[in-house]
């Protein structure tokens, strides 16, 4: 698939919150891959567009787990080369919009996060809170449509793989695992990688920890739960993902049980659970 193939009309629409130096709403890699699954980053950047001043925050908190996933965009890019698979990866800071959460959603425009108030999300109008899901929010979830529709057109009906990234410590409590695997109920993705990752004696996979993929899952269910495809999220602890040579160590990893598990003849299925 051409990556222009989605770009058909003006990369920042009219009355868009962009501008002519803001990056696109999302970014897609490997278009072409050869892979029947889709890999999907909801929270790979802390971009702000220059138009909302970085939301009346400082920089530095933008660096922060706030904004982002810390390493969830490099694992990503590694695996999409590592499967041969199409990766969309959202082009902005969940601080604007969280893209795995429904709109509307108290916490899809977080006015307080982790303690943090954010001045620019206070008072928002409906008419402000729609631009932010026109500009941000729907491109990048058609983006995913597109490419999980031209994969199934050409193939098999394709599997959809999330990839996030969650802090150390929250709360207080110190997190004790490595990786989570999130899930509902469609377990052919899930129950596999969680019985492969297991056996690595020096891992602490959690089984919908920290979160529940039962309770937060917008983007997995959404496009593909609904559509009886095979979907899961893969968790990863930020500590781990700090420079690049930790984010393709974890990539190498997952590449190579994410191999073993697509080879299931079961992972292509249409099934309803």
């Amino acid at each position: 698939m051409n990556e222009n193939a989605l770009s058909a009309s003006p990369s920042h629409p009219v009355n868009s919150l962009l501008g002519a130096n803001d990056p696109p709403p999302f970014s897609l890699v490997n278009p072409d891959g050869q892979s029947s699954a889709i890999l999907v980053c909801d929270h790979a950047s802390q971009a702000i567009p220059e138009k909302l001043d970085d939301l009346g925050l400082e920089p530095s908190e933008l660096e922060r787990h706030i904004a982002w996933d810390i390493g969830a965009a490099a694992v990503t890019r590694h695996l999409a080369e590592r499967l041969d698979a199409p990766a969309v990866l959202c082009g902005y800071s969940r601080l604007l919009i969280d893209c795995n959460r429904p709109p509307g959603d108290p916490t899809s425009i977080a006015q307080v996060s982790d303690g943090t108030f954010i001045p620019g999300n206070r008072h928002l109008s409906d008419a402000e809170a729609a631009q932010r899901m026109d500009t941000f929010f729907w491109p990048y979830h058609r983006a995913i449509t597109e490419t999980l529709a031209h994969l199934w057109r050409h193939g098999r009906a394709p599997a959809l793989i999330a990839v996030h990234s969650f802090t150390p410590v929250f709360g207080g409590f110190r997190r004790p695992w490595q990786i989570g695997i999130l899930w509902n109920r469609d377990p052919r993705l899930a129950s596999p990688l969680l019985e492969r990752l297991r056996a690595y004696p020096d891992l602490t996979v959690g089984d919908n920890e920290p979160y529940s993929g039962r309770q937060i899952g917008y983007t997995m269910e959404t496009h593909a739960g609904a559509a009886g495809l095979a979907h899961v999220e893969i968790e990863i602890r930020q500590d781990l993902l700090d420079d690049e040579v930790g984010c393709a160590h974890w990539a190498e990893l997952l590449g190579d049980v994410l191999v073993a598990v697509l080879r299931e003849p079961q992972v292509y299925q249409v099934r309803h659970y």
